[in-house]
């Protein structure tokens, strides 16, 4: 049995208990040694601390619980090191959301201008906790969930020298619903970036391709808790040739991802922070001692399963497959090395090393990606730098934005908005590449 020590930083969030769920449903492999709970929000990390120490106490677990608003001392002696943070909090998430609709724009928290402004806020942030990684723990494995994951982990990898993988739930929930309709011995091939991703190819346990069939016989990808499901037209799915995730009904269903939006009586960002309270006021129940259901309204289905298995992998090194984001290290021959890429890998000791990838993919996904990876390129570039220019170049290849006018409006509303988030852009903190 491993025993490691874990800090979570962004820890008074309250998708935290589901990841202790995690590591104590994994209690025969992976021992938690010591937890730092890692966050500057005084209330939450009390509240989510008091609530994870009931849950180690509950099973009998003698793991040591620390709680701090301290970032170096919590990096101390740690081994895994998950980041989880939401700079601005629900807050900025509501301004992501609603200003991009009033010009006509999907707001959303991780694609668009919503999660490009995200992207904006929380690279300088992840830049100095990286720093210290590398300063006081810099063998530790950064397990980064913070969105959009697979621009933060472009940013981690390709300009610092902490090892990081980049996670996200939405391929697992991909992957078993396939399972749960062809087999749980079926092949599946899946690629693309976080959230711009496709199920490419499904093969039976004879090898039978069963893509096409799935498409014949009315199959429904399953769509995450968080979006609104408007569902995928068939022949979208026949012309695509894959079965996308959830995240490209915003790029397939515009028009009527952009409707809802205008027309719902409140945004998902109000609705998070209406479960989030609800979930904190739970969490002072002292009677509460595992992870209570509500918490799958959050959108963050088998998150622990997909954090605790890869960190159990790491630490005894089991060479397992996970889908993750990662350098490319030309698994997709048609995107560059150090693009990062959400695709099977082996994860052991080592960290992951990409799967080969059969060659599955078609002229849309290559475009696709290729144009968003360029966006995500800009974005990384705007937020080490603070340039407009980099910004609206950003956002006007992006598939969700493209008219100059409305763009630059809308930019600068949220700027404005952003201000106490964005000091590369007002104050001029340029945030550095540190890659040897």
């Amino acid at each position: 049995m491993k025993e490691i020590n874990v800090t979570v930083i962004g820890s008074g969030s309250t998708y935290c208990p589901e990841l202790v769920d995690g590591f104590l449903k994994r209690k025969d492999s992976l021992k938690l040694k010591r937890l730092v709970l890692m966050d500057i929000d005084e209330r939450k990390r009390t509240i989510v601390g008091s609530m994870v120490q009931r849950m180690l106490d509950h099973v009998g677990s003698d793991c040591v619980l620390e709680m701090t608003d301290d970032l170096d001392y919590s990096l101390q002696g740690a081994d895994f090191v998950v980041t989880q943070i939401r700079v601005g909090k629900l807050h900025c998430r509501y301004l992501d959301e609603t200003i991009p609709v009033k010009y006509g724009y999907i707001g959303q928290e991780t694609t668009g201008i919503g999660g490009f402004f995200k992207a904006l806020r929380t690279i300088p942030q992840i830049a100095h906790i990286t720093e210290r990684i590398e300063a006081i723990c810099p063998n530790a494995w950064l397990i980064n969930f913070t969105n959009p994951s697979g621009i933060i982990t472009d940013y981690v990898l390709n300009n610092t020298n902490v090892k990081c993988i980049g996670l996200c739930n939405v391929p697992i929930d991909m992957v078993d619903s396939v399972k749960e309709a062809v087999g749980d011995d079926c092949d599946i091939t899946y690629l693309g970036l976080n959230h711009l991703s496709w199920i490419t190819s499904v093969l039976d346990k004879d090898g039978n391709e069963k893509l096409y069939d799935l498409f014949n016989e009315g199959y429904a990808p399953a769509v995450m808790a968080n979006i609104h499901d408007d569902g995928f037209d068939v022949d979208c799915l026949k012309a695509v040739g894959g079965i996308p995730s959830s995240y490209l009904q915003y790029y397939y269903d515009r028009d009527a991802k952009l409707k809802h939006l205008k027309e719902e009586p409140e945004c998902r960002a109000r609705v998070c922070m209406e479960i989030e309270e609800e979930l904190l006021k739970l969490y002072q129940d002292p009677t509460v001692v595992t992870k209570p259901a509500i918490l799958d309204k959050r959108g963050g289905h088998k998150y622990s399963l997909v954090a605790c298995s890869l960190i159990d992998a790491i630490a005894n090194d089991k060479q397992e497959k996970h889908i993750v984001n990662i350098n490319n290290q030309g698994a997709l021959p048609f995107m560059d090395d150090d693009d990062v890429v959400e695709i099977a890998a082996t994860i052991g000791a080592d960290g992951a090393k990409p799967c080969a990838i059969r060659p599955t993919w078609t002229r849309h996904m290559v475009g696709l990606m290729k144009v968003v990876k360029e966006y995500e390129k800009l974005t990384v570039e705007a937020a080490m730098t603070g340039s407009d220019d980099a910004a609206m170049n950003a956002l006007l290849i992006h598939p969700l934005l493209g008219d100059y006018a409305r763009t630059k409006a809308c930019y600068y509303e949220m700027k404005q908005a952003n201000m106490e988030y964005l000091p590369q852009f007002w104050r001029g903190e340029k945030v550095l590449n540190r890659k040897k």
